[in-house]
Formats: C-alpha cells, sequence, structure tokens
C-alpha cells in the first residue's frame, strides 16, 4: 500500500514536472499542485493504515476536524495568507518571473508560495511578502513598457534641420536596437526650458530591456548628432550674442508632414506627459 500511494504520487509530480519544462508561464500553479499531491498522499495513506489497524478513521478525522476549527480561530492571519495564496496562483496577476512593484519595492517574482511571496530587485535583494499584505500590485510584464529618450538642443539650432536628421535615421534606430519592439517615434518637442529646446523619442519593449533601451536610444541620437553637428544644449552664461544656425538644404516647413505623421502613428502611446 505504501509502494503504490508514493509511488503513484512520485510519477504525477514527476509528470507535472516534465510539463513544467514546457510552459514558460504558470510554473506557480504547477509548485502547487506538485505540493498538494504530495501532501495529500501522505494523508491519505496514513489514514489508510490507521484503519487497517481497526482504528475508527471517521471519529478520527471528525476530532481532527474540530481541533482544525479551534487552531484555524487563533490563526486567522496564517488563513488570510494561504487563501490570499491560493487567489493569486488561480486569478494569475502575476506569475514567476514577473516584475511587479509591491508597497513601492521593484522586483521580479522569484516565488509565490501557499503563505508568501518572494521578490528579488536588480541588487539580489529578496523581499519576502506576506499573500495577505498584497494589496496594490503593479505588473510591468503585462504589457510593453515605454522607453523615453530626452535630449536638449540648442535655442539657435533649427528645429526643423534637427527633425528631418532625426526622420532620416529612425528606421536605422530600429535597426540598430532589437530590443525596440514598437517604434521609435519622435513625439515632438516636450519642453522648451532654460538649458534648451527639449525634443522627445520613445519606444515600447519589453520591461526587463527597458531602462538598457534608455541608454542605447542616448547613446544612439549622440552618434548621430555628432555626424550631423547638432549640437546638444549645455548650461551656461551668455556673456554675448547666441550664435544663429543655418538649416542648409531644408526648406521651412518641410518637415511639418514627419511630424504629423509620427504623431499620428505614436496616438495610442501615452508618455508621462499624457
Amino acid at each position: 500500500l505504501i509502494i503504490v500511494i508514493l509511488g503513484l504520487s512520485k510519477i504525477l509530480r514527476f509528470l507535472l514536472s516534465l510539463l513544467e519544462k514546457r510552459l514558460t508561464r504558470r510554473k506557480s500553479v504547477l509548485d502547487l499542485v506538485k505540493s498538494l499531491i504530495k501532501y495529500l498522499a501522505v494523508i491519505v495513506l496514513i489514514i489508510w493504515i490507521l484503519k487497517l489497524w481497526g482504528v475508527d478513521t471517521a471519529a478520527l478525522i471528525a476530532s481532527v476536524g474540530i481541533l482544525g476549527l479551534i487552531i484555524g480561530l487563533g490563526a486567522q492571519p496564517l488563513i488570510e495568507d494561504v487563501i490570499s495564496g491560493l487567489f493569486i496562483v488561480f486569478e494569475q496577476n502575476f506569475d514567476v518571473g514577473d516584475v511587479v512593484v509591491i508597497d513601492g519595492f521593484r522586483g521580479t517574482v522569484q516565488e509565490i508560495g501557499v503563505r508568501t511571496t518572494k521578490i528579488i530587485d536588480v541588487g539580489g535583494d529578496i523581499q519576502v511578502i506576506n499573500n495577505s499584505d498584497i494589496r496594490r500590485m503593479i505588473n510591468m510584464t503585462s504589457d510593453l513598457s515605454l522607453a523615453i529618450c530626452d535630449v536638449a538642443i540648442e535655442y539657435g539650432e533649427s528645429l526643423e534641420r534637427v527633425e528631418k536628421v532625426i526622420s532620416e535615421n529612425l528606421e536605422r534606430i530600429k535597426n540598430r536596437l532589437p530590443s525596440i519592439v514598437e517604434g521609435p517615434f519622435y513625439k515632438g518637442v516636450s519642453k522648451l526650458a532654460d538649458k534648451g529646446v527639449f525634443i522627445r523619442l520613445i519606444a515600447r519593449c519589453d520591461e526587463n530591456d527597458r531602462y538598457q533601451l534608455v541608454r542605447d536610444l542616448n547613446r544612439e541620437i549622440k552618434l548621430i548628432f555628432d555626424e550631423n553637428k547638432i549640437y546638444i544644449a549645455l548650461p551656461q552664461i551668455i556673456v554675448n550674442e547666441p550664435q544663429t544656425f543655418e538649416a542648409k538644404g531644408v526648406r521651412k516647413g518641410s518637415t511639418n508632414v514627419f511630424v504629423d505623421e509620427q504623431k499620428e502613428l505614436s496616438k495610442h502611446i501615452m508618455d508621462d506627459d499624457k
């Protein structure tokens, strides 16, 4: 009897392990099912052996039920954690491997247990959170994330010349940065600041690639500007008249079509300026 029950339990958990290798998500559900099979097999085995020894298992189960009720009244937080863990697993609001923000802590879900959830951040710190304490959660990997590149050009620089250069190099940026899923798009002038005229480019990518993509976009824009002698604005004290740059080879108003086209293509993407 012991060999049959424990053998069946091990076979079922082995089959679930094979299924787990084929799935990139829902690992937490399989872990939970394997744990339930393991403990259920042991409980059934104990009850069956006691019955073979002549023990009144029906009365024993009733006694255990009453005892469980008494213990449960004094362990309500534990029960809340377990119930919340079951809801987390089966509602699938987040899964192992997702990047989430819970109570201001941002990290990757390492493990979803029946009682607690473990999250690891980029520094390797692990936060263990009771499932019942998860009230507000942001799943950063449920949709594509937004990478924003803001760069300031000098007021004396021709905005239309800069827009023409960007329009000619958007395809080049996309080809050089494979982490871009959608875009890049030119969103226009984001701010007129003391430092200079800020223009914005955006692209959508996986959350795990977002920060690196921002750095890569900054690098590509700097290289393109260097090639075309477009100067990035720097904090400065003006002691003479600022230099005015000529937009050679650029007809006035020629980039209006490009700007309108980019706004139309990216109108479904909201950046932080709304």
